[in-house]
């Protein structure tokens, strides 16, 4: 097809502003589905995805549109991820777009989200064309959201879309707009290939699924196509578009998105951003912006019963043969046994792969805190990543301790401002910037160490703000810090799953927190179990569970006080045998309390 009549464009929008709604409207204008096919929110093929309101897979698809005049119009819409942790890709699929439709409530106007998308945007020279969403709901004020618009992000918004994604209403004006604002692909199919993969999938069938966007050349089934990033080659054996199920063709050109099929077995050969070429005629450089992608957040997860470990093993490997992104390894803990260390890009990917493990597998997993990877030097200058408190070196051998912060990015309305700045300094921040968009809104831009991120900060904030507050944040760099680890010990044994690294300063409230949160969810025994927190050698705080009594004196009606004593100090004596060999199971709620501490 002819250049000038495709348009690659996508969707970007905070959660819940109406993304996905807007996308099916679309699919149901352009009659890409049948009657038979609608669903709500149709590119979220997840569960997950549906219930939270979130996209986590990106979902491209082709739709042929006749416009007004009676033209004919190829648009590939390019859904994005929604969220913070999947920022890389979200990054990645905007670069396969010319432009993109900022969607924005027309009640809450523009939120962190929206700014950090809109940016990346810009970033990648799209074209960004404002639609202002929900402006049916009686709380609707598109003037104001017009004016937020162009105060905060700094584009005209004077041609903004007003628009109701679940009345139907402007959508026609949103498909019109993608024809005459955004600009068609530049590109020539007579340059050697050069695709932008930006998604893949696995399929049971034919192998890793590769959707790409073609930037030069052309591509036809038979080619012998060559990955930059690690020089390894395969023969096409199948091309695709999306539509929105996948359907064969011939060949792709410049400027068309579609899929590549290769007979490649591991997903983690077609890495995110990477450039597909020739081999015989390769492109002479690989697009611009490809990086490796690094876990960010560590966890453990562990089987309940023993038994589990196998399926466990199992749904694992099925679950990251769809999740490049996903790591993990064996690992055994004296508390929980065998399980796995898991890598993830955030706090909300862990909660999809632990939630979709026990759904999908009818898993029941046990988790624990997540941790982030500390760069730890040892004396002698040898340097090590540590991302899990049992392999932390001993303190004597360490040098300096360096831990990742992130720039955090929070919109606020004006009366919260205290509280969270308060929050933000107690969690070891350092403030960057305080900026009143407008009277009512404030951003507030710190820099946060990820390991004070990932505990309960969310949480936080939504509760000091009402629910009014949103955040978005990026890697910034590795900091030196003052770090120790915290041990946990039951009964003077250490609990591995239980230790956690802290900074210096927080350490004894932290101790303090922990034992006491212990002290409540550990179950009573039949002997006392002591709680301790220590740093190395040294105890920090103590807590103690009290064993249950039997009554062994309830028969003993009167007589000899002698009778008594000897019998308590039977007592005492099995409680103390007991003590020595006694098994103490510590429920899910100990590991939670770790990740909730005040």
């Amino acid at each position: 097809m002819d250049t000038s009549h495709i348009r690659n464009f996508s969707i970007i929008a905070h959660i819940d502003h109406g993304k996905s709604t807007l996308a099916d409207r679309i699919l149901e204008r352009t009659g890409v589905l049948s009657i038979r096919e609608k669903k709500d929110q149709f590119l979220d093929q997840m569960d997950l995805e549906r219930e939270r309101g979130i996209t986590i897979k990106a979902s491209p698809v082709r739709i042929d549109y006749h416009s007004k005049p009676g033209q004919n119009f190829l648009f590939n819409l390019i859904d994005t991820p929604g969220h913070v942790d999947f920022s890389y890709e979200v990054s990645r699929s905007l670069a396969a777009c010319e432009g993109a439709l900022l969607v924005v409530d027309a009640t809450q106007g523009v939120e962190a989200q929206t700014l950090a998308n809109a940016y990346l945007a810009i970033d990648n020279d799209l074209e960004l064309i404002p639609v202002i969403n929900k402006i049916d709901l009686p709380g609707a004020d598109p003037e104001k959201v017009k004016k937020e618009i162009e105060d905060i992000i700094g584009i005209d918004a004077s041609g903004a879309i007003l628009a109701s994604a679940k009345e139907g209403v402007g959508i026609e004006e949103v498909l019109e707009s993608v024809i005459t604002r955004i600009p068609p692909p530049k590109g020539d199919p007579d340059k050697p290939l050069s695709a932008l993969l930006f998604d893949s999938w696995y399929d049971s069938y034919q192998g890793v699924v590769m959707i790409v966007r073609l930037f030069d050349g052309r591509i036809r089934i038979g080619d012998r196509i060559r990955l930059f990033s690690t020089g390894t080659s395969y023969e096409v054996t199948n091309l695709g578009v999306v539509a929105p199920m996948l359907r064969e063709v011939s060949g792709l050109s410049a400027g068309e998105v579609g899929a590549i099929i290769a007979g490649i077995k591991d997903l983690h050969e077609t890495k995110i951003g990477d450039t597909i070429t020739l081999d015989d005629n390769p492109a002479s450089s690989p697009l611009p912006g490809f990086k490796h992608i690094k876990p960010m957040v560590f966890a453990g997860l562990y089987p309940i019963e023993n038994n589990q470990y196998e399926p466990l093993k199992s749904a694992i490997e099925k679950l990251s043969l769809n999740d490049s992104s996903f790591t993990y390894e064996p690992e055994t803990s004296t508390a929980l046994g065998f399980g796995f260390r898991c890598g993830f890009l955030g706090l909300l990917h862990k909660e999809i792969v632990q939630e979709r493990l026990e759904r999908e597998y009818g898993l029941e997993l046990v988790t624990t805190a997540p941790t982030v990877a500390y760069n730890i030097y040892i004396h002698g200058g040898q340097a090590v990543s540590v991302d899990n408190p049992a392999n932390f070196p001993e303190d004597r051998s360490i040098q300096k301790i360096e831990e990742p912060y992130v720039l955090l990015t929070i919109h606020i309305p004006s009366e919260y401002v205290g509280a969270v700045l308060k929050l933000c300094e107690e969690k070891r921040g350092l403030q960057r910037e305080m900026k009143y968009l407008t009277q009512s809104k404030v951003m507030i831009v710190y820099e946060l160490p990820l390991s004070e991120m990932i505990s309960d900060f969310y949480d936080k904030l939504k509760s000091l703000s009402r629910g009014y507050a949103s955040m978005e944040y990026e890697f910034l760099e590795y900091k030196v810090s003052d770090l120790i680890k915290l041990n946990i010990l039951i009964n003077g044994e250490p609990v591995d799953a239980l230790s956690v690294i802290v900074h210096k300063d927080s350490a004894y409230y932290r101790g303090r927190s922990l034992t006491e949160k212990l002290r409540k969810v550990i179950p009573r025994q039949l002997f006392e179990v002591n709680i301790q927190a220590a740093i190395g050698s040294r105890v920090i705080a103590k807590e103690s569970v009290k064993a249950l009594r039997k009554d062994v004196l309830a028969k003993c009606y009167g007589g000899d006080i002698t009778r008594k004593r000897k019998l308590l100090e039977k007592q005492k004596e099995g409680k103390k045998r007991m003590k020595q060999v006694g098994v103490i199971n510590i429920p899910q709620e100990a590991f939670l309390s770790v990740l909730k501490t005040e």
